[in-house]
């Protein structure tokens, strides 16, 4: 009987010390996500001097010509532009090549069509906190009138 008794003192005095250490690295996660935070992948809105002045575009085919996004992204490169993704379109319509500015400010949107000679009337504003990339250049049929040096 006695040694039944020890037993079940052994494994309760296991349990305890299991949720004892359990507990412990809980408190010790809470405290140092106290003390040191996440740092948030946003742009600095306080310190704009903080912010490369490179630009970071995504490049997208949407004429259905073989390999022209990477073509436009090898030139785009040479420029100092950082083209961070490539891709197609969801479709091959467009005749005309746009940028789409991912942040309310245009400025970057607008270095880039005039980089490529763009009309400024093909500017369009898709801005939202979750991109992490300053426009989208969506090539059109018009490719061939474009800048490419």
């Amino acid at each position: 009987m006695a040694n039944k008794k020890d037993s079940n003192t052994f494994v309760l005095n296991a349990v305890i010390g299991f949720l004892s250490l359990l507990l412990f690295l809980l408190i010790f996660g809470l405290f140092t996500r106290v003390v040191y935070p996440r740092i948030q992948n946003e742009r600095a809105e306080e310190q704009p001097q903080l912010i490369g002045d490179i630009i970071q575009l995504e490049v997208l085919n949407g004429c259905g010509v073989a390999g022209l996004a990477n073509q436009f992204t090898s030139a785009l490169r040479k420029n100092g532009f950082d083209v961070v993704e490539t891709g197609n379109f969801d479709n091959f319509d467009m005749q005309e090549t746009i940028i789409i500015s991912r942040t309310y400010n245009t400025d970057n949107a607008e270095r880039v069509a005039k980089a490529l000679g763009i009309n400024a009337e093909n500017i369009l504003v898709e801005a939202s906190d979750d991109f992490y990339l300053d426009a989208t250049i969506v090539i059109g049929s018009d490719y061939n009138s474009l800048n490419l040096n």
